[in-house]
């Protein structure tokens, strides 16, 4: 049995809304992760819940620390109804790991995990016994290796060949008064999306409407605030016949606050120009 036909405790219908398309007019890796949010707020954790409302509870912030996102079928459009179905793959003393399968008319068109921690005053807190209970509840046969970490080298900026700058706005901020992980994966599809660009004026080629990605990973290692100028950096790390793989970051000057692993279209672009783009 693969990981995607695997049984998941938890099944949630998500409606597929108009901001879910991408430029090619297809269900976008940004669509895939909302569908996971909205699958991950739905999942009951009843123990947990009760304790939080009891007030035993020290105030805490739900945090991502890494992502996996993946489309891999980018059908629906606006008004069909997704299934996100949701589990459990790893449970530690500060941190657990969620893992999505969505379907669309018994195809899947799209996977994800999430590693969450509660972040408390300093730092992450461990886990109450209540929210394991709640865990374990819906844990999924895997393995129990984390997901991919970035290497020393990726949170250097000496790794990057073409840098995004951006500035953070307020409205990118969320209610832990930071920027909410969705504005950073469009962050990191803008960095490709201009390396695709450059690629393909350097090619003499027609840039693929398919400029965003299909595959994300990301790891997060620091907040990124408001008010804020950060760059992204990218790099291409292999080009094969369909696909092209970027290593990207975010930084404020020295400082690496993220990573990101992605896959893409290759489209028309040529290789010698795509070569250029590598560390």
């Amino acid at each position: 049995m693969t990981v995607s036909e695997q049984p998941m405790p938890a099944r949630t219908m998500v409606a597929v809304r108009q901001a879910d398309l991408g430029r090619d007019g297809r269900i976008s890796t940004l669509g895939v992760a909302r569908w996971l949010e909205d699958a991950r707020l739905r999942v009951p954790m009843p123990r947990f819940e009760r304790l939080v409302s009891s007030g035993e509870m020290e105030p805490f912030r739900i945090l991502l620390v890494g992502q996996r996102v993946e489309r891999s079928d980018p059908r629906g459009r606006p008004g069909d109804e997704v299934e996100v179905t949701t589990g459990i793959r790893r449970v530690g003393r500060s941190s657990f790991t969620y893992r999505h399968t969505v379907f669309k008319d018994d195809a899947v068109v799209g996977t994800g995990e999430a590693t969450v921690v509660l972040g408390g005053a300093t730092g992450p807190l461990q886990l109450p016994d209540e929210l394991i209970s709640d865990l374990r509840g819906l844990r999924v046969a895997g393995a129990e290796d984390g997901t991919d970490r970035a290497s020393a080298e990726q949170r250097t900026r000496d790794h990057y060949r073409h840098w995004t700058p951006l500035r953070t706005r307020v409205t990118d901020l969320d209610s832990n008064h930071h920027v909410n992980f969705q504005v950073l994966l469009t962050w990191y599809e803008e960095a490709i999306a201009e390396v695709v660009l450059s690629a393909s004026a350097a090619g003499r080629a027609t840039p693929s409407p398919k400029l965003a990605s299909s595959d994300l990973r990301i790891e997060y290692t620091g907040e990124v605030t408001y008010p804020g100028d950060y760059e992204i950096g990218v790099t291409v790390t292999a080009v094969n016949d369909d696909t092209v793989h970027y290593d990207l970051a975010v930084f404020q000057a020295q400082q690496c606050l993220g990573t990101a692993q992605a896959r893409g279209s290759r489209g028309e672009l040529t290789t010698e120009a795509l070569l250029n783009l590598t560390a």
